[in-house]
């Protein structure tokens, strides 16, 4: 077979935007690679789940660890992975906010806007006051997470297989034209 018509053209970076150049083809290059979508919606589910977890500086190797331990793909765990560092600042305080709710906790020993200005300037000492607050945010994360990884992985099969699908079809178009 023809290696030419194994390879579907793909437009040119600049003409996508920043989404689909760093997260939508590379998941597509996985597909091509022999990842099947079951496989790589459930490692896009952990790394998204991961992600999220209220203990900063902890999340790339506990997805690691996960995708590991279920045998996934690493690459897709870790672009999920890294999208949500974002939603991981975001949902920091509702995660400690929750944790108080569930072990009945007092409110925080100090305002949430300092915590970040705080473990920027003495990591270790935040860590100590606070760990009782963080460990108890961990618990509502996995709490949270274990609904959350199989919804999203039941959302994101058939968008995967629709696009290996899609891929697929292409490719055939190519080779008969």
């Amino acid at each position: 077979m023809n290696a030419a018509l194994d390879e579907t053209p793909e437009i040119p970076s600049h003409h996508h935007n920043l989404l689909y150049r760093k997260v939508v083809l590379p998941l597509l290059a996985l597909l091509r690679m022999g990842a099947t979508p079951e496989k790589l919606a459930w490692s896009l589910a952990i790394g998204v789940a991961a992600g999220i977890n209220p203990m900063f500086g902890s999340t790339t190797i506990l997805c690691i660890v996960l995708i590991l331990l279920f045998r996934l793909n690493t690459v897709a765990g870790q672009i999920g992975n890294h999208l949500m560092y974002p939603l991981q600042i975001a949902l920091f305080i509702p995660f400690i906010r929750v944790g108080e709710k569930l072990f009945h906790t007092g409110p925080l020993p100090i305002l949430s806007k300092q915590i970040f200005i705080m473990a920027k300037a003495a990591p270790v000492q935040t860590t100590k006051l606070l760990w009782e607050w963080e460990w108890h945010a961990m618990v509502a994360w996995v709490i949270f997470a274990a609904v959350l990884t199989p919804a999203l992985a039941f959302l994101f099969t058939p968008i995967l297989r629709h696009t290996m699908a899609y891929r697929e079809k292409q490719k055939q178009k190519l080779a008969t034209n």
